[in-house]
């Protein structure tokens, strides 16, 4: 659910240590013989346990129909020293919708689901208020990549202990309205998965988790594995156990597995659809849902997807498409990735929050090696080689002044010391130019002193321009994405200027919620301010755009921007309405 670069902006303020080295390379291999791979993994995951303090971690390594190594590492649960097997259930978050995208796509087969038309087609009830009139419809198509348009998600009831069903949200959006026209950009949504799922329950005439229970865990023996409204898996954040709680949108990432389940899975799709004497899936499915569906929408940047797996973000050099997913929830992470040229695939399950980068750098590194052991192509990165910094020029200094909605909220960059000094998420940076025109992230301690932070090392930003915005790309190796939007100034309607102020949360959350909640306005720009007690040392800021006297949308583009947040009534009954959610203003 979590974006790979704003935990690295957000929290990676801190240089990460050494550990011992790694396990040398044979000088031979044998075309095969994973050993190697098996002894450096092992070196990476207990240095990375180490160095995040992970509390536990599983690891499967899948060679077309074998499963070649799976190990598990720490703890399952720590207070009772339960070690962590490859038998081990974690849950897998956002890996769930690559299992919903298989599920349409099976209906799709069937004649049941249309991927190419109207949501409302399959799911009568679905229907949304949209401010683009000639835009293209919603449909499960769109929805599987990620450019419906709809919001990331319906807040209301989304992330708590006691969680409604998943499909109320059909109902509960029909006064919300799309964020973006459909395919225009991306915009991850755990919404549009919802919906799907819903979807898939209306036209299978089953409940999802049965659906998916008869027709892909019990054929393909992943009896660990479920869809499940509540989590039963044990999660740590530093070794610390932490209150687990449930997110509503099953279909999105409510699935428990572990990683013998999930290498099930991966057979299943190194094997063409095919298990045992059964077709699961068409070939031709399983190649559509590696396929690139968004290479021509208008503000793609290189951030490939196909349906339900992502296509950038990982980069195998020899290896081909790289089709991946993560599942990142704010108390475990996980990452299942493949090379579906060469039929090898990784999964990696964590119990731990600290676990974010750990598991993608893992996964990435297991088919690295894998396919050299397997194919002999060698990976031999040539260490990059940094362009010498310089001083911003004039024009560079006009471009980065003002307010920048960013993928860790808005963003203050000031320009006025003659250099690029941004405050951001509570935090500040500085953006330093290079002699190739690219820009890096130096983080200022106690907001005075820019170093070198590693986990900013691999990150480059420029300044585009593209459907008359002006966009920072932010670049990860050949990954190119939406970094940020400069927002311009704009007349901020009365009604919202007479009620700023400080707010609070009508009724009782069953769930992590902001201690904080302020509406101002700064330089022009209405401003929503939050701040969370679990996250003390992030300031969560949001810019707004008008769209009427008595609605505005959150600023930018892509994931969780485009919200409506209304103003309903007026004077000392005024309340501001969002994604569900109502907040009236404190007295004092």
């Amino acid at each position: 659910m979590i974006n790979r670069l704003a935990p690295l902006i957000a929290g990676a303020v801190f240089l990460l240590c050494g550990c011992a080295t790694p396990p040398p390379v044979p000088p031979s291999d044998v075309r095969g013989n994973y050993d190697h791979t098996q002894k450096y993994l092992t070196w990476l995951v207990d240095r990375e346990m180490v160095q995040n303090e992970i509390t536990g971690i599983s690891i499967a390594l899948v060679d077309n129909q074998q499963v070649i190594w799976q190990q598990g590492f720490g703890y399952a649960d720590l207070e009772n020293k339960t070690p962590a097997t490859p038998e081990t259930v974690y849950r897998a978050g956002s890996i769930a919708k690559v299992f919903t995208a298989a599920a349409a796509m099976q209906l799709a087969e069937q004649g049941k689901l249309d991927i190419d038309r109207p949501l409302a087609a399959a799911l009568p009830e679905f229907s949304i208020k949209s401010r683009f009139p000639n835009a293209a419809p919603v449909t499960p198509r769109n929805i599987m990549c990620h450019h419906s348009g709809l919001p990331s998600n319906f807040l209301r009831g989304l992330f708590v202990r006691e969680p409604d069903r998943f499909d109320s949200v059909v109902e509960a959006i029909h006064d919300e309205h799309l964020a973006f026209p459909p395919n225009y950009v991306f915009s991850y949504s755990n919404l549009g998965m919802a919906l799907l799922g819903a979807a898939i329950q209306k036209v299978s005439g089953q409940a999802f988790d049965t659906y998916m229970r008869e027709h892909f865990f019990l054929p393909l023996d992943m009896p660990q594995s479920s869809f499940a409204q509540r989590p039963i898996a044990k999660a740590y954040d530093r070794n610390k156990e932490s209150e687990v709680f449930s997110l509503r949108d099953m279909p999105a990432a409510n699935l428990l597995s572990n990683v013998v389940d999930l290498s099930q899975f991966l057979k299943m799709q190194f094997a063409e659809g095919r298990v045992g004497n059964q077709q699961l899936l068409s070939a031709a499915s399983l190649h559509e849902m590696v396929r690139i569906q968004n290479k021509d929408f208008p503000l793609t940047f290189k951030q490939y997807v196909g349906l339900g797996w992502m296509m950038s973000g990982i980069d195998i050099p020899g290896g081909g498409p790289v089709a991946s997913h993560g599942g990142s929830l704010p108390d475990s992470h996980s990452m299942m990735a493949i090379l579906p040229e060469h039929k090898l695939g990784v999964v990696v399950l964590s119990n731990s929050a600290t676990s974010h980068v750990a598991v993608s750098k893992i996964a990435a590194e297991a088919l690295r090696l894998m396919l050299e052991a397997k194919t002999g192509i060698r990976q031999n990165p040539a260490l990059p080689v940094r362009a010498a910094e310089r001083s911003p020029t004039p024009e560079e200094l006009r471009q980065f002044d003002g307010h920048f909605d960013t993928m860790v909220g808005l963003a203050r960059i000031s320009t006025k010391s003659g250099q690029i000094d941004v405050d951001a998420a509570g935090h500040q940076f500085r953006l330093v130019p290079h002699e190739d025109g690219l820009l890096t992230i130096k983080y200022k301690v106690f907001g005075m002193l820019p170093v070198r932070v590693g986990a900013f090392e691999d990150i480059h930003l420029s300044m585009a321009e593209a459907d008359g915005r002006q966009i920072i790309v932010g670049r990860i190796g050949d990954e190119s994405l939406i970094f940020g939007e400069k927002l311009k100034p704009s007349l901020i309607p009365e009604p919202f200027l007479q009620n700023l102020g400080h707010y609070e949360i009508v009724g009782k959350i069953d769930g992590p919620s902001p201690d904080r909640l302020l509406l101002k306005e700064d330089h022009g720009i209405l401003i929503g301010e939050a701040h969370f007690p679990e996250v003390p040392d992030l300031l969560l800021r949001i810019a707004f755009q008008p769209v009427s006297d008595n609605e505005v949308v959150t600023a930018g583009l892509g994931t969780s921007r485009g919200d409506t947040l209304r103003l309903i009534g007026a004077g000392d009954d005024a309340t501001l309405g969002f994604s569900g959610i109502q907040l009236r203003k404190k007295l004092n």
